[in-house]
């Protein structure tokens, strides 16, 4: 895999680059949509190419539970297992360190789960997921890191730095071992953690850096923290992160979060909020969020976004999706689903293309100045 940087903006840290894989070409900066059991809810493959996906991602801990590794390899892995031919990052399991807290126990050797599902007991360590996200076949792997939760105390964060820097060795031993099992490469993520301690970022950074080859991930944030201690932790991490491979702020966020991020050095991002909001009937337009569920629109017969550059925002209104909410019919969670992964890519494509220009720095802040007035965006 390969970075290339193109453009920087000359008053923020925004940049463009070029991040090629063997399942082809990603332009950064980049939003990727979350397929968490490998499929993007409601979402198609070809409807996701269709309105600028140009990376998904799967996520190991879920992937292994169901269908399980075996089916997957069996099918030759994820990207032909979920008809999907463009790249794919895999996240290693380390997030339901966190996000299933009462379920799992860490021990030096790994984290022993309670499946949500059944309740049957499952060990992972840092070379199983290694192991697990070969069988995958992700052009991206993350590594196996502890993501504590943004209230913990300081010895809780020094704790999951360490054991983040040791299993990220045992990952990076295990891959040596074991070559690719398909004919392209995948490329390992380390991911830096320190909660909003600044020194404790930079230990992490400086421990992680020898085993990163093309991307470092930031994790530990939007899990709990005050949000603008988490953006002077984002603006940290770009004096401490590699200037020539892409940093990617993993679960984050907002539309706001997303340009203040780009302003701070970040590349490449995930969120569920786009299509977990969708499902609740909030829908990101040019406008702010709309709650469509909302008896005003029961007759409001206007667009749901005429400014929106998938033609189901100007095709359906108001009224319509709300009626389809209300009658649980699965087409109102498709175009809700839809036109707000529409509006991040977008976000993302007009970003790009404003630090491209040279304009980027005035603009997003006229943008977040607007957004600051919108419901939901901020």
């Amino acid at each position: 895999m390969k970075f290339t940087l193109q453009n920087s903006d000359p008053n923020t840290s925004a940049r463009t680059g070029i991040l090629k894989t063997d399942h082809g070409e990603i332009e950064t900066p980049i939003f990727m949509p979350v397929g968490t059991v490998g499929a993007v809810k409601t979402i198609a493959p070809k409807e996701l190419k269709d309105f600028g996906s140009q990376i998904i991602l799967g996520n190991t801990y879920h992937l292994y539970l169901r269908p399980g590794i075996d089916v997957i390899n069996e099918a030759g892995g994820l990207h032909k297992f979920n008809s999907w031919n463009k790249p794919i990052l895999t996240d290693s399991g380390g997030f339901q360190v966190f996000s299933l807290a009462k379920l799992n126990k860490i021990t030096d050797e790994g984290v022993n789960f309670q499946s949500h599902l059944d309740g049957s007991r499952h060990m992972f360590t840092p070379e199983f997921s290694m192991e697990i996200q070969r069988n995958l076949g992700a052009d991206i792997i993350m590594a196996f890191d502890v993501c504590p939760p943004g209230d913990s105390d300081k010895s809780t964060v020094i704790n999951a730095v360490e054991q983040t820097s040791r299993w990220m060795k045992r990952c990076n031993d295990w891959l040596k071992k074991n070559p690719e099992l398909y004919n392209y490469k995948q490329t390992v993520f380390p991911i830096i953690q320190g909660s909003v301690n600044h020194e404790l970022r930079r230990k992490s950074a400086e421990e992680l850096i020898q085993y990163s080859t093309c991307g470092m991930a930031i994790g530990g944030l939007a899990v709990g923290e005050e949000k603008n201690a988490m953006m002077d932790t984002v603006e940290f991490c770009d004096t401490v992160l590699p200037k020539d491979q892409p940093r990617y702020l993993m679960g984050v966020g907002k539309p706001s979060d997303l340009v203040k991020s780009v302003r701070r050095g970040v590349d490449m991002f995930d969120c569920v909020m786009p299509t977990r909001n969708g499902r609740n009937g909030h829908i990101f337009t040019s406008e702010g969020v709309m709650n469509i569920k909302n008896e005003k629109f029961k007759h409001d017969f206007s667009p749901i976004d005429a400014n929106s550059s998938h033609e189901w925002g100007n095709i359906f209104s108001k009224s319509y999706v709300r009626h389809l909410f209300n009658i649980n019919e699965v087409l109102g969670l498709r175009i809700a689903s839809t036109l707000n992964l529409a509006y991040y890519l977008d976000l993302m494509k007009q970003m790009r293309e404003k630090i491209n220009e040279g304009n980027f720095d005035v603009w997003s802040q006229s943008l977040l100045a607007e957004m600051a007035t919108q419901k939901g965006m901020f």
